[in-house]
């Protein structure tokens, strides 16, 4: 029971219920990513005549996270390149990194030096600032 109002009303852990609809109803597999994502577009490529392009979406293996899609997959979604991945011969360039996820909030997220949450002291001021006391 818990599981179907998880599905039901909250987006963050994959796909709502009313998403599994839809994507069953108009959409078509498209291809996999190598974290599990899944992604689709409209059935037969048809044109959505509200956007007037092809719709296209994924569906998050866990929880949804956009920096979870990789490059190739990025463009693919964007409408940047019309093939997607799973239909070239696909090779990363040079200066793609594989995925990091985003450590924002948790102990391993990226501060600083200066920050008052990085480890260690502070660095005294160099002198280039005089603070403001009050009745000068």
């Amino acid at each position: 029971m818990k599981l179907f109002f998880l599905r039901f009303f909250t987006w963050w852990n994959g796909s709502t219920f009313g998403t599994q609809l839809w994507t069953r109803r108009f959409g078509e597999v498209v291809g996999q990513d190598e974290g599990g994502n899944t992604y689709y577009r409209t059935r037969g490529g048809k044109i959505d005549p509200t956007l007037g392009f092809e719709r296209r979406w994924v569906i998050y293996n866990g929880y949804a996270e956009a920096t979870r899609v990789p490059p190739a997959w990025h463009g693919w979604l964007h409408h940047t390149v019309d093939t997607p991945p799973t239909e070239i011969d696909y090779k990363p360039r040079e200066w793609e990194k594989p995925h990091r996820p985003n450590m924002t909030g948790t102990p391993a997220a990226y501060r600083p030096s200066g920050s008052t949450l990085a480890a260690g002291r502070r660095p005294k001021a160099t002198g280039d600032y005089q603070s403001w006391t009050p009745g000068q």
